[in-house]
C-alpha cells in the first residue's frame, strides 16, 4: 500500500518531468553536500538537481510518458530538471563531471528524445541561445549598415559637388502667376 509521502513524491516527479524541457539522469555516489551544492548553484536557478528515489522515479517517469530512463535507475540517482536553457544545463553538468570523476552522467532525455551520455556532452557542446541570438543579430545588421554607409558617403560627394544636398535643389518652382 502507497503511502500519503510517497504519493506526493510521484506527484512531484511527475510534475518535474511535465515542466521540464530536459531532464539528465546522474549517479553521484561520493559526492559532498557541499558539491551537489556548487553543482546546484552552477545549474541556475530555472532547473532543478534532485537526488531521487529510483523506484518512485520509474514510476513518475511512466506517469509523464518518460521512456528515457527505462533501466537507467539503479544505485545512488539524481536528476538534473531543465526549465531554461538546456545547453547551458547540459554544459554546466559536463564542466562539473569533468572536474568531479563522482558525478557520473548515465542518460537523458531533450525535448521527448532519448539521450546516452555522448549526446549529452554533444548537447553541452553547441552555442549557448544568447551567443546564436547574438550571431544572427550580427548577420542582419551588416546590410543594413552597409546602405547606411552607402547613402551617407553619397550625401557627403552630393554636398562637395554642389554645396547643397540634391534633395533642396529639387525644390518645386513656384507656378506663374495668372492674371
Amino acid at each position: 500500500m502507497a503511502t500519503p509521502s510517497k504519493v506526493a513524491a510521484v506527484e512531484e516527479i511527475t510534475k518535474d518531468f511535465q515542466d521540464s524541457a530536459a531532464a539528465v539522469l546522474t549517479e553521484y555516489r561520493g559526492l559532498s553536500v557541499a558539491q551537489l551544492k556548487k553543482l546546484r548553484r552552477a545549474l541556475g536557478q530555472d532547473n532543478k538537481f534532485s537526488v531521487v528515489k529510483n523506484s518512485l522515479t520509474a514510476i513518475a517517469a511512466k506517469e509523464a510518458g518518460v521512456e528515457a530512463f527505462d533501466g537507467q535507475l539503479a544505485g545512488p540517482t539524481a536528476i538534473a530538471f531543465i526549465k531554461g536553457d538546456a545547453v547551458a544545463a547540459a554544459k554546466s553538468l559536463t564542466d562539473f563531471a569533468k572536474e568531479n570523476k563522482q558525478l557520473v552522467i548515465k542518460t537523458g532525455y531533450f525535448e521527448g528524445k532519448a539521450l546516452d551520455a555522448n549526446e549529452v556532452a554533444a548537447l553541452a557542446a553547441l552555442e549557448s541561445r544568447e551567443l546564436q541570438l547574438a550571431r544572427v543579430a550580427g548577420v542582419l545588421k551588416a546590410p543594413m549598415s552597409a546602405v547606411a554607409r552607402v547613402v551617407d558617403a553619397l550625401r557627403i560627394k552630393l554636398e562637395e559637388e554642389g554645396g547643397a544636398p540634391a534633395a533642396a535643389s529639387e525644390a518645386p518652382a513656384e507656378a506663374p502667376a495668372e492674371s
